[in-house]
């Protein structure tokens, strides 16, 4: 079986719940900390062993191409003083990976955006990871963990974890069976994207990060737009389930929902309580 060899990051939404902070910057780029979100994406994705990123983009988002780029004068402006550390992280990202980008010339959802991205993927299982869902966990990551999941099941794999019922309208949510209570492993039989509580089949809410098969991108061709007028991965992923081949792992670890303002600062106070641990 082939290992996961890329990671798709969905760059190209507006961001509009932290506007107008994001009406020039990319959502991907606000900090926790002195890091942008999509950089805690790309580093979980190197731990995961992975060194393709493939980023869709869109118009006003050539901050993340920069960011992932060399940038000779600043370089050369702090070599040998205090501060040239602080690159340390970012160049090795540079020097070791390898970053594609195609265009998402029209925001029509997640799904679309995904498609975008075939052209960067190939024919070939891959992850996706979206920055403004910030996961963290003492051992493997949230990544490293959906790799094991995918090399046992060899089909695509979802990230969920339990929401107030309340909430389920925020999010993909789905139903299945029990089939590994010691590694908390579900097969999908029904997903629904962001359903009112009276019509959710559970609470259980797909985050973002995701590994999908190749076909996704043949059934997305044929999903017809959805919620919101949308092309919905969740619709996708349902064509796939109905095969019993979606499986929903309920992950260890913590996840920070920032693309939120609530999710955004209570990011930045863990992170930043963590670091004066250190």
């Amino acid at each position: 079986m082939k290992t996961i060899k890329k990671c798709l990051f969905p760059a190209a939404g507006y961001g509009t719940r932290f506007l107008p902070a994001t009406k020039a910057t990319p959502k991907e780029m606000l900090p926790i900390l002195t890091k942008p979100l999509i950089q805690y994406g790309v580093e979980e994705a190197v731990e995961a062993g992975i060194s393709t990123m493939a980023i869709i983009t869109g118009r006003g988002k050539r901050a993340i191409e920069d960011h992932f780029d060399i940038s000779y004068e600043l370089e050369h402006q702090i070599k040998g003083g205090s501060k040239e550390n602080l690159l340390t992280d970012i160049r090795s990202l540079i020097t070791n990976c390898t970053f594609s980008y195609t265009r998402q010339v029209q925001m029509k959802g997640l799904g679309h955006a995904i498609l975008t991205g075939e052209t960067l993927i190939g024919d070939e299982a891959f992850a996706v990871i979206l920055a403004d869902d910030l996961c963290t966990n003492k051992k493997d990551n949230i990544l490293q963990q959906m790799i094991k999941i995918y090399e046992r099941y060899e089909c695509s794999v979802v990230a969920i974890e339990e929401v107030p019922l309340d909430e389920t309208s925020k999010y993909g949510i789905i139903a299945g069976e029990l089939i590994d209570g010691s590694d908390n492993v579900y097969r999908v039989s029904d997903m629904v994207e962001k359903p009112e509580p009276k019509d959710a089949p559970t609470n259980m809410a797909i985050i973002g990060r995701y590994i999908l098969t190749p076909d996704i991108f043949d059934i997305l061709k044929t999903t017809q737009a959805g919620k919101g007028g949308e092309i919905q991965i969740t619709d996708a992923l349902l064509t796939q389930a109905k095969q019993g081949k979606v499986i929903a792992y309920k992950f260890e670890g913590k996840r920070f929902d920032c693309g939120s303002v609530d999710g955004f600062v209570e990011a930045t106070n863990w992170f930043y309580e963590k670091r004066k641990e250190l």
